[in-house]
């Protein structure tokens, strides 16, 4: 309403201009956008001052705040500029009390001295402090680890949610055990509940990589140390490895396997193997990095070089292969995107999404250092 103030023997008064027997003047109305930043910001703007400032609902300023992959780039920007000018402070802590949130993620990790997990960890932090929450990590095969305190972290009530790298959870028997355990999703590994979103890099892809590339050097005598083959990475990278072959006419039956774990000693066993052999391939797959090292330097032990004996190819691409003597050619997995991506699926199901909305496979690819050569 409008105040039109007169003058009345000598003093001011204001009154509404119904009430004279002119019509005051119609006064002139901004909308929230119109109005100067000093006059539109008040002490406590609230959700719904963004709201009518962005022209958008409320439940559209809290998805543009929080999960703003979720919006168009118009939306947030529209939802940002309306922050600005009211002033609003999103209160993660009021928020997350009303909520009953924690403002946790949790990361099972079964080893974290490993650079492989410590890459992932690395996406998942980034992702989750842009959403200011933070991750505790739990190393899974410490000794203190025991299975009470395991379970605990599967309680609503200690964690907004769960990424889980290690493969050796039965995902379906988790939840079956626990009907209220937060949102879970997998980063590197494969679930045996379809319900449960996973990031992964293609494992089958990642193994035709390798062993194209030792055929291309003329190699047709190619063994392979695998992973675990309890885990369906590791099946995948023997599947793989077979299907090569056979595509290129060569008996995968006959190929050379030695059965490993991703571990150095796997490498030092798979060596040992093939130094026995009176028939020896002349170029090695490793399902890892750390297998391919175990093999290499037992074999520089014996005085038997890498590549002029024998080829090796790794998996993974972790930090020392390229400085490995010699620098290894390897597969490289994208591991911090594998973190990322487990980590927005786990926001996204935090935001209301339903659980079997899909996972993410990305792609790895071969790196080219000085471990393999040409076959003489």
């Amino acid at each position: 309403m409008c105040i039109r103030t007169v003058e009345t023997s000598g003093r001011k008064n204001s009154f509404p201009p119904r009430l004279k027997k002119r019509a005051a003047p119609e006064c002139s109305r901004l909308t929230f956008a119109q109005m100067p930043k000093s006059e539109f910001k008040k002490k406590n703007p609230t959700v719904q001052d963004v709201a009518r400032a962005a022209n958008v609902s409320t439940a559209t300023v809290s998805r543009a705040l929080t999960t703003p992959d979720r919006v168009t780039a118009e939306t947030r920007r529209r939802v940002s500029e309306a922050v600005e000018k009211t002033g609003y402070v999103l209160n993660h802590a009021a928020r997350n009390l009303r909520r009953r949130d924690t403002g946790t993620i949790v990361a099972l990790v079964p080893d974290i001295g490993n650079s492989h997990f410590s890459n992932i960890l690395q996406g998942i932090e980034t992702v989750c402090a842009e959403r200011q929450l933070k991750v505790l990590i739990a190393d899974t095969r410490k000794p203190s680890m025991s299975h009470s305190r395991l379970s605990d972290y599967f309680s609503k009530n200690n964690c907004d949610g769960i990424v889980i790298l290690d493969g050796h959870f039965s995902i379906s028997r988790i939840r079956a055990s626990n009907p209220k355990a937060p949102p879970i999703v997998l980063a590197g590994e494969w679930s045996d509940d379809p319900a449960v979103p996973i990031s992964v890099v293609d494992n089958l892809m990642g193994a035709d990589l390798a062993v194209s590339h030792l055929l291309e050097l003329k190699h047709s005598k190619i063994g392979h140390v695998t992973g675990l083959l309890s885990h369906k990475p590791g099946r995948d990278r023997l599947d793989g490895f077979r299907a090569t072959l056979g595509g290129a006419g060569l008996d995968p039956a006959k190929a050379w396997i030695f059965e490993g774990d991703y571990t150095l000693d796997a490498g030092v066993r798979a060596a040992k193997a093939w130094m026995e052999l009176p028939d020896r391939p002349t170029a090695v797959f490793c399902a890892s990095d750390r297998t391919a090292f175990g093999f290499i330097s037992t074999l520089n032990e014996a005085g038997i070089r890498v590549p002029e004996d024998v080829s090796v190819v790794g998996f993974d691409d972790i930090d020392i292969a390229a400085h490995y003597l010699p620098p290894l050619t390897t597969i490289h997995q994208p591991r911090r995107a594998v973190g990322e991506q487990a980590a927005k699926l786990l926001l996204n199901l935090l935001g209301g999404e339903r659980q079997d909305n899909g996972s993410v496979q990305l792609e790895p690819w071969l790196v080219v250092r000085k471990s393999a050569m040409p076959l003489a």
